[in-house]
């Protein structure tokens, strides 16, 4: 293998994903290891460090370029992960200038939405779009902002957190602490919930028909299939969720002037009629003279975002 390629690390909250990935955006080699979140610090720091020795063993004679890695949680521009989601004993972890240290390459690390976006900017739905909104939508809501094709981080590294807008002063409790917050409506915790308190009333929903009418089952994936089917609470579900995050893109896009929107996540992928509200949501709450020109489209990558991104870091 005689060309260069960078090691793109999707740390999650279960398992590490990396990925020997080209300067063309091919995912060349990848494995998957067991993150052990729930051990603290040096456990995660050994499975990532066994995830990128592995990647590095299948470059061949390829320069590796460089390591990237999209982490939850904020990142600060040094590449200092701070209390990630679901990680015991692993806040203000230096991950950036740890991995540097152990292999002498450069190494960059990222929010895991942002390095998304990256992903999304570099080879997928925003190729042709110099700015634009990313949002993935699936356990929660995050995202990330494209300026001038670069991410756009904020003075401390917390931009994007489109999932904790409030459109709700009076709504429900986020994990985050705070009310009414676009996740807290649509993340896949709360429209479980909203969809099984429905259910009661909708007993011929082919919802209850897919999770064996166990409700301790109900997770977004089987609203979407239903929906996919035609169902028609299904529909009704993602329809309305769609507009709820259409209110929260449209203060972002009214805010930061944008006119596209690229949405990621399982649940975005239930079908057209989800994207066709979110477009619609967002067209009622931007300012008139945007409207022409927004654009909601889904994003391209899919799973592989997570490689890709981190890897673009230093690609």
């Amino acid at each position: 293998m005689n060309t260069e390629v960078a090691i793109g690390v999707d740390l999650g909250g279960t398992s590490i994903k990396t990925g020997l990935v080209s300067s063309t955006g091919t995912i060349l080699y990848q494995n998957k290891y067991p993150a052990f979140a729930e051990k603290g610090r040096s456990d995660v720091l050994n499975q990532i460090e066994a995830s990128i020795r592995d990647a590095a063993r299948h470059a061949g004679n390829g320069s590796i370029r460089g390591i990237g890695i999209g982490s939850p949680g904020v990142v600060d521009e040094n590449g200092v992960v701070k209390a990630p989601p679901n990680f015991a004993d692993f806040d203000n972890i230096p991950l950036q200038d740890e991995i540097r240290r152990i292999f002498n390459l450069p190494t960059k690390v990222e929010n895991d939405a942002n390095a998304a976006a990256i992903a999304e900017s570099k080879f997928g739905a925003g190729k042709s779009f110099p700015d634009f909104l990313f949002v993935i939508w699936g356990t929660g809501v995050g995202g990330g902002i494209i300026l001038n094709r670069n991410i756009y981080r904020g003075p401390w590294g917390g931009a994007g957190e489109i999932g904790h807008i409030s459109i709700d002063y009076k709504g429900p409790q986020c994990n985050c602490g705070s009310i009414g917050c676009v996740e807290a409506h649509i993340g896949q915790k709360y429209l479980s919930q909203r969809t099984a308190e429905r259910l009661q009333n909708r007993p011929d929903s082919m919802i209850l028909k897919l999770i064996g009418g166990n409700l301790e089952k109900l997770e977004p994936v089987y609203i979407s299939q239903a929906a996919q089917k035609g169902d028609e609470l299904a529909r009704e579900i993602l329809v309305e969720a769609g507009t709820l995050l259409g209110v929260a893109l449209g203060a972002v896009m009214n805010t930061m002037d944008l006119r596209v929107s690229i949405i990621g996540g399982g649940v975005a992928a239930a079908g057209d009629f989800v994207m066709d509200a979110i477009k619609k949501s967002v067209q009622q709450h931007v300012l008139k003279p945007l409207r022409p020109d927004i654009q909601v489209i889904p994003a391209k990558l899919g799973n592989n975002a997570g490689i890709l991104g981190a890897a673009g870091l230093v690609l």
